[in-house]
């Protein structure tokens, strides 16, 4: 039986050498622009959780103990990770096979439900165990949407773009990644020194969730646009169907080893990353008693520093290799770590600014190399899947914990210099899996055709 014809993506043009794929840089922007948008989405959300996680305490958790209500909030952040492999297990494999733009824009639809959600729930005072019981739900709705979208965006790009700037452009997916931490911030930062906290409390942080609807909705428009990556309609045209049917057994069984090297280079991309945009503005308040305004302020500035930076580390992965930059960070955790947060416990605003100014120069390494990286461990043909399944368990078991954990770890000894152990630990093992790693720069993904631009 023959297959059905498979067309090629009107966003790319192939030229007439079947062994190579030449790409229109115009297009290629445009799946890069929408591919970010829902990463900016995803992490916006993020932002405004982790920087308003006192407020969301007094509102779902009113124990009267502040730690515990800190603790009670990250564990409903930290939950919305458990399931995040699940999401991977459903999405990945079908971004296999029926395509990755389908996929993408469905997980976008469910990730703005479930954060617009979030600022529908009514407080514990007026429905009383149920509020938190729903912030769970919503979570969980989050958490397992996010399960296909890192892999599928980063595998969305990484396929699109040309051989030689796939470094730069896969950069974009984590600038929009920091934008929308920076528009949560910012938004928290603003509404923190504009109402007062009975005022922030009682109706104003629902603000920032409720954002999320018409940024679901504009998000879905630009990926709805989008056709298939030339990767996926190569490799269905090579299939007896359009729609190509890879085994879960394949896609974990068959690629254990780059699966490991994946669990461990996003061990310490999550790790330090979780920590730093997290965890630290809750230390800083909470644990250092810094002032709330400044504290955020500080992390926010750090934020916008990591952007300027971000695409010239892209650019530079290319030149240089993915290796040696992420190798540069997980070595400067490993050493810097310890120094980076005596000066932050230091406490004056110039000490607190560049420790971590340092910590967020170290995690541009991970944030510009990792999204070009990690989908060239895997064949076209299971890459969604299994960059899906490796991401999200490593994620989940380690990353999306990363607050919960130091913080109880904090708690139950009182070293206030847990976080900088924590990244160390997390530096050593993904310093073993880059050793591990081939080069991947400046070559085609595995199973794909050769990538130029027009």
């Amino acid at each position: 039986m023959s297959a059905p014809a498979v067309t090629a993506p009107r966003h790319v043009s192939l030229t007439k050498t079947p062994d190579a794929t030449v790409t229109d840089p115009a297009l290629v922007r445009r799946a890069v622009r929408a591919a970010a948008l829902g990463n900016a989405m995803e992490w916006f959300d993020f932002g405004v959780y982790s920087y308003i996680a006192v407020t969301l305490g007094k509102v779902f958790f009113p124990s009267g103990n502040p730690t515990t209500q800190l603790l009670s909030t990250f564990g409903a952040f930290a939950a919305a990770f458990l399931v995040r492999p699940l999401g991977g297990l459903v999405f990945g494999p079908l971004g296999d096979r029926v395509g990755r733009q389908k996929v993408l824009a469905f997980t976008m639809i469910m990730m703005a439900v479930g954060t617009f959600a979030i600022g529908l729930i009514p407080s514990y005072a007026t429905i009383g165990v149920g509020a938190p019981l729903l912030l769970l739900a919503a979570r969980l709705v989050q958490g397992f949407s996010t399960g296909g979208e890192y892999a599928g965006a980063s595998t969305f790009i990484a396929e699109y773009a040309p051989d030689k700037r796939r470094g730069f452009l896969g950069s974009w997916l984590e600038f929009g990644t920091l934008a929308g931490y920076v528009g949560g911030a910012g938004l928290v930062t603003l509404m923190t020194a504009l109402l007062s906290s009975d005022q922030l409390t009682a109706w104003g942080w629902r603000i920032p969730f409720l954002i999320a609807g018409p940024m679901g909705i504009i998000g879905l428009y630009l990926r709805t646009r989008l056709e298939e990556t030339p990767a996926f309609a190569a490799e269905a045209r090579k299939a007896e169907s359009s729609r190509p049917k890879v085994p879960l057994r394949e896609m974990i069984t068959g690629q254990w080893k780059a699966l490991l090297l994946c669990v461990g280079l996003v061990l310490v991309f999550n790790v330090t990353d979780y920590m730093l945009l997290s965890y630290m503005p809750s230390y800083l308040t909470s644990v250092l008693k810094y002032d709330e305004t400044h504290g955020l302020l500080v992390v926010l500035c750090v934020m916008v520093l990591m952007m300027v930076a971000q695409p010239f580390a892209g650019a530079l992965s290319d030149r240089v290799g993915r290796r040696p930059v992420i190798a540069a960070g997980c070595a400067g955790f490993l050493f810097l770590s310890v120094p980076a947060l005596l000066l932050i416990r230091q406490g004056s605003l110039a000490a607190v600014g560049l420790g971590m100014a340092a910590l967020g120069l170290l995690l541009v390494c991970f944030t510009a190399a990792m999204p070009s990286a990690l989908p060239a461990l895997f064949p076209t043909r299971v890459r969604y899947g299994s960059l899906s399944i490796g991401f999200n368990v490593s994620v989940s078991l380690f990353g999306g914990t990363t607050p919960l954990v130091v913080t109880a770890l904090i708690g139950a000894t009182g070293n206030l210099m847990m976080p900088a152990y924590y990244m160390m630990a997390a530096a050593l093992i993904g310093g073993a899996a880059v050793w591990f790693m081939a080069e991947s720069a400046g070559r085609p993904l595995p199973g794909s055709a050769p990538s130029v631009e027009a």
